[in-house]
């Protein structure tokens, strides 16, 4: 709606000196949690092979976790455990936008998966990262991991709704939140134009602050909890086309 995109470019335009303000009294009040403490590979459970993945910013590292089990990959895996004989791996780091982990990825030597569950957008928005550029680079790291990874399932989780953090104050929560959600929508258009992807949609219902970390920033494990209950479904709803259940 080209009205109503004019209206949201003119309010940003005029909020601009408040918003340069928020945002760096923000960086220097959110405090810094740490990455937690767990595993980043590993095999667990029995039945058929899966290979996953894991690669994206500090969510998926699990930053408001205080264990890896609790964060995303160990409750995934937890959960995938009981259908496949899961052999995964996290690559994940705090900060990262999805050009430093096209960068992280064109490092690594070359591997093959089944399955990779990625976790970027928040830092490409708060960075002022232009569309036209997300569109492109979401693109290439898709075809980074279904070409140099041999990826064939890739769930693509959409970003948080930014607009009910609790760490950021208005108007500056209204336009991160605004960005955010233009992203989501751009990640969720590739994934359905793109048959060997997925969309994963992060639930506005489960983003309470008494559900978040304490910076009121990152998710704490009861998010991590549904979301890793969500990727779950999407997988072993992908997967039993090839491991059908047995007939009783």
């Amino acid at each position: 709606m080209p009205g109503e995109n004019l209206r949201h470019a003119l309010a940003t335009l005029a909020l601009a000196p408040v918003l340069l303000v928020q945002g760096r009294q923000v960086r220097r009040r959110v405090p810094i949690l740490p990455e937690p403490e767990g595993l980043r590979a590993g095999n667990c459970g029995s039945g058929p092979n899966l290979r996953l993945l894991l690669v994206g910013d500090s969510a998926a590292a699990g930053v408001g976790a205080r264990t890896q089990e609790e964060a995303l990959s160990g409750q995934l895996v937890a959960r995938l455990a009981a259908s496949f004989a899961v052999h995964w791996k996290l690559l994940a780091f705090t900060g990262a936008t999805t050009a430093d982990m096209l960068v992280r990825l064109e490092s690594k030597p070359a591997d093959e998966f089944d399955v990779v569950v990625t976790s970027l957008g928040v830092n490409d928005v708060t960075g002022q990262l232009p569309m036209k550029q997300w569109r492109r680079q979401q693109n290439q790291l898709v075809e980074l991991l279904v070409g140099k990874f041999r990826a064939r399932h890739v769930l693509l989780s959409g970003l948080p709704p930014m607009h009910r953090f609790p760490a950021l104050p208005q108007p500056l929560r209204w336009y991160v939140g605004s960005r955010a959600q233009d992203f989501d929508r751009a990640l969720n258009t590739l994934a359905n134009r793109d048959p060997r992807c997925e969309f994963v949609k992060l639930s506005y219902a489960m983003m309470e602050p008494s559900t978040m970390a304490t910076d009121g920033f990152h998710p704490g494990p009861a998010i991590y909890s549904l979301w890793a209950t969500e990727v779950a479904r999407l997988i072993l709803q992908r997967n039993q086309q090839h491991f059908p259940e047995p007939a009783s």
